[in-house]
């Protein structure tokens, strides 16, 4: 016990126990607007930009995450601009931009000589690699996050059920979605830092799926999932201390424990 507390209190831990917890809180209503607007294929294609704004910022010695911010900004406005009926998410565009951002990322990477394992090293994060810029950053999404959700809940409630009926009330659908669709953006490009590419849906996806199954309103899927993300990403971050393993692989595998066990139980339940 004595380790543990002594470890935690590094600094480098105890900035990645922080980015964690906030990670934990935030990011699962992110993902609830992934789910309800559809946009999983979008997801993946923001992951590829941000190893596009990998390679950049390596050949041109830039800082990563601005870099990857502004690049999934692009990416999203593009879509945006390009797609006419959004309420069927972007499948066709994100699959068009995901391949443009990978082509885009080999070519960097060959004229400029970037190694292809320094890239791709993206697709493992680390939240002991975190800047205090970067902890800023994320508190700073976490309240922009919760504040837009608190105070347009009613206006998202809308949209989530049919955004003919919320535009029919005289609600700002597009304002609304581009919204949604920039904070994803945005969340994505942080998540890819803390736990990579490959384990964005431990704190993104699977709280929100664990949290739907008891859910009864969408209230309480947006706190019960966002309770279920700060349970998993803050205990696993200390079961990976103590026990000397990868934060992003522990959190992926409580997350993903924890769905088993509550899909079984409601199996049992249906029966």
């Amino acid at each position: 016990m004595s380790d543990l507390l002594f470890m935690l209190s590094l600094a480098p831990v105890a900035k990645g126990l922080l980015a964690m917890t906030i990670a934990g809180l935030c990011f699962p209503a992110a993902g609830v607007m992934v789910l309800r607007l559809d946009l999983v294929p979008m997801r993946y294609m923001l992951m590829h930009g941000v190893i596009l704004g990998g390679a950049i910022s390596l050949a041109f010695s830039l800082p990563l995450l601005p870099v990857s911010i502004a690049l999934n900004l692009l990416l999203v406005l593009g879509m945006l601009k390009l797609t006419k009926d959004s309420s069927a998410g972007f499948g066709v565009s994100s699959a068009a931009a995901m391949v443009f951002t990978m082509a885009l990322a080999s070519i960097v990477m060959h004229l400029f000589d970037v190694p292809a394992k320094d890239t791709l090293q993206l697709l493992w994060g680390s939240p002991f690699a975190l800047q205090l810029s970067d902890v800023l950053g994320l508190l700073a999404i976490a309240i922009g996050l919760t504040l837009y959700v608190v105070v347009n809940f009613k206006s998202i409630s809308a949209i989530f059920f049919d955004q003919e009926i919320a535009h029919s009330l005289g609600m700002h659908v597009q304002a609304h979605h581009t919204t949604m669709v920039i904070v994803i953006a945005l969340v994505i490009a942080l998540a890819m830092k803390l736990l990579g590419a490959l384990l964005i849906d431990a704190l993104l996806i699977l709280p929100v799926l664990i949290a739907a199954r008891h859910a009864q309103s969408l209230r309480q899927l947006f706190v019960r999932a966002c309770l279920v993300g700060v349970f998993v990403s803050f205990f696993g971050f200390i079961a990976a201390v103590a026990t000397d393993l990868p934060p992003s692989g522990t959190i992926a595998l409580l997350s993903a424990f924890l769905y088993i066990i509550v899909t079984t139980i409601q199996k049992r339940k249906t029966k």
